[in-house]
């Protein structure tokens, strides 16, 4: 599948896609390899889940990753060996940077591959959300040159809803039926009225700090909304059904191709500078609002890094 110049998914590939590198054929790479996963991990859920919210004695199929509160499931590998071997058979030498497996032609953040793109991919963002049944969790993946994202793609995997956006060319949202909608931000320009979307970590010490803060931003908005998805979240950036986005300790995985969603659909986006351990900030925010967000959130102390 490929997304055409009007937003729509064909079910060819672009023969050039496998060997260009221009945005327009990373893009088509991106949703193929995203489309792919999403149907299998929303096979996996039933299969794995059922119905049922899991309470404990789910056997080998959720583990923990850095704390207790932070789970890993085998849809979550699975989706990732997916994901890497089509990009292994759609662009072959390419680096990659995934939440579960690290990193290939170069370890960490930096490695790229003989064309010097790097694919970037969160298997599932919002694995709790997956393991409790709750439809807000997504398949993301982008391709980025230079550290820069210039394509990407993001499913919700429980509505079908695709997100897509190439850097220059815009973004749009292409339903379960087929329908495309091309992406932009609402025109709110009064920070009081506008919804904010953040994330918590799974440090107790950071959420303990995110707390505090977010206490203190909620009488300067109109509402917070915690999704637990952060590429989703800025997906609804870019899509209006949000205002704006923060959260502190972001990996790159989180925001690859969300943030590139945003800004295509006229999001002023800062990024962090690196993985999340630091807990830097990563924002989006639609234009009227963003100075004055970015200013309230410096005058809270939220503009800084949060550590652990």
């Amino acid at each position: 599948m490929r997304v055409c110049s009007d937003g729509r998914v064909s079910d060819v590939i672009d023969s050039r896609a496998v060997s260009e590198s221009d945005p327009a054929a990373l893009r088509a790479v991106a949703v193929t390899v995203a489309l792919e996963a999403a149907a299998h991990v929303r096979r996996r859920r039933a299969e794995l889940f059922g119905s049922a919210r899991p309470l404990g004695g789910e056997g080998n199929a959720v583990q923990t990753k850095s704390t207790d509160t932070d789970p890993v499931t085998i849809a979550d590998t699975e989706s990732e060996d997916l994901i890497r071997s089509r990009l292994g058979q759609l662009r072959p030498g390419d680096g990659f940077l995934g939440e579960e497996s690290g990193g290939s032609h170069g370890a960490g953040e930096g490695g790229v591959g003989e064309a010097g793109v790097q694919w970037v991919v969160d298997p599932i963002d919002g694995t709790v959300n997956f393991v409790y049944g709750i439809p807000a969790y997504a398949v993301s993946v982008a391709a980025r040159i230079g550290g820069v994202s210039v394509a990407g793609a993001v499913v919700d995997v429980a509505s079908g809803d695709l997100y897509s956006a190439a850097a220059g060319l815009g973004a749009t949202c292409t339903d379960a039926d087929g329908g495309v909608t091309t992406l932009r931000c609402t025109p709110v320009s009064d920070l009081g009225l506008a919804l904010v979307a953040t994330g918590f970590s799974y440090s107790a010490e950071r959420r303990a700090i995110q707390g505090r803060l977010v206490a203190e931003l909620l009488p300067r908005v109109r509402d917070i909304r915690r999704m637990g998805a952060a590429a989703l979240d800025l997906c609804m950036v870019a899509s209006g059904r949000v205002d704006a986005h923060y959260e502190h300790g972001l990996n790159p995985w989180d925001w690859a191709a969300g943030a590139l969603i945003a800004s295509e659909a006229g999001a002023e986006v800062r990024l962090p500078t690196g993985f999340g351990d630091h807990g830097e900030i990563m924002t989006a925010a639609a234009s009227g609002v963003a100075d004055e967000f970015a200013a309230v959130l410096a005058e809270i102390g939220a503009a800084g890094p949060v550590p652990a």
